[in-house]
Order: structure tokens, then C-alpha cells, then sequence
């Protein structure tokens, strides 16, 4: 196997890379808001951290079926370990120093989407805990915000 048949994989995990720095800077401004709760920043960053999400793993669809490809044009195991063993020592090398940044760098990502899922479970218990104790309050018969009783009866009743 050659350079150039590795080309487009180490392309493809090139830009899945940046890629990847695009979405994690996503991610950190979400934790941001999360953190400071503003709504309407975190409305804002949805959209656009969907759309890197979704160009991210379409980059590593192709990647996929890239590797794949090569892995069954050299009849191995259509893996990386498969694909390495097959390739020249340099292309190997090169091959598997990209693979390992590309396997860092989606840890880094679902770390930090684990992270920010964590947040928001915390933020959801937190307003169901205090809607609970709002109708828990307002329910009471007594006390600061228990229904107003009518007084209309009372005036009624002493008018008959």
C-alpha cells in the first residue's frame, strides 16, 4: 500500500479533527451557559452545535467507509489494527499516530457532552424539586401562600 491510498483516510481524519476543535469549543461554551444558566445562550448554541455534530459524524462515516475499503482492497481485517499490519512501516506509522489523535480527540468530546449531560440532569432535578415544593406550598390550607378565603360569605352571612 502506498501514501497515496492513505491520503484520503488521513484527509478525512484531518478533518475530522478540526472538526472535532470546532465541536469541543461548542461544547465549552455550552457548559458556560449551562453553568451560568442563560437560556437563551444555550437556544442560541444549539442549532450550531447540532449542525457541527451532525458534519462530524458524517466525516467519520466516510472515514469508515474509507478504511474499510482499504482494509478489503489489501484483504485484511477491515480494522485499524488489520489495516496497519498491512500497510509500509511509514504509512503505518502515519496512519496510527493519526488514528490515536483521532481516538483522544473523541474522548475529549464525549467527556465533555457527558459532563454537560450531567448539568443538565442536575438543572432538570433542581426546577422539578422546586415545582414540587411551590405545589407542595400552594396546597396547604395554611400559610404564606395558601388560597386566599373569601371574606364575600362572611359579609353575607352577617348581612342576612
Amino acid at each position: 500500500m502506498t501514501k497515496t491510498n492513505t491520503k484520503e483516510l488521513e484527509q478525512l481524519w484531518n478533518r475530522w479533527l478540526v472538526k472535532s476543535e470546532d465541536v469541543l469549543a461548542l461544547l465549552h461554551q455550552q457548559t458556560a451557559a449551562l453553568t451560568m444558566r442563560q437560556v437563551e445562550r444555550l437556544e442560541s448554541l444549539q442549532p450550531e452545535l447540532d449542525a457541527e455534530m451532525e458534519a462530524m459524524g458524517e466525516i467519520d462515516s466516510k472515514a469508515a467507509t474509507c478504511a474499510k475499503g482499504l482494509a478489503g482492497e489489501f484483504g485484511c481485517e477491515p480494522h485499524l489494527r488489520g489495516l496497519v499490519n498491512v500497510l509500509e512501516k511509514a504509512d503505518a506509522q502515519r496512519v496510527q499516530a493519526l488514528a490515536n489523535k483521532v481516538i483522544v480527540a473523541g474522548r475529549n468530546v464525549q467527556r465533555v457532552i457527558e459532563k454537560n449531560k450531567a448539568l443538565i440532569e442536575n438543572e432538570l432535578e433542581y426546577v422539578n424539586g422546586s415545582i414540587t415544593v411551590i405545589c407542595t406550598e400552594t396546597q396547604k390550607s395554611d400559610g404564606p401562600y395558601a388560597p386566599r378565603r373569601s371574606q364575600a360569605n362572611v359579609l353575607m352571612n352577617q348581612a342576612a
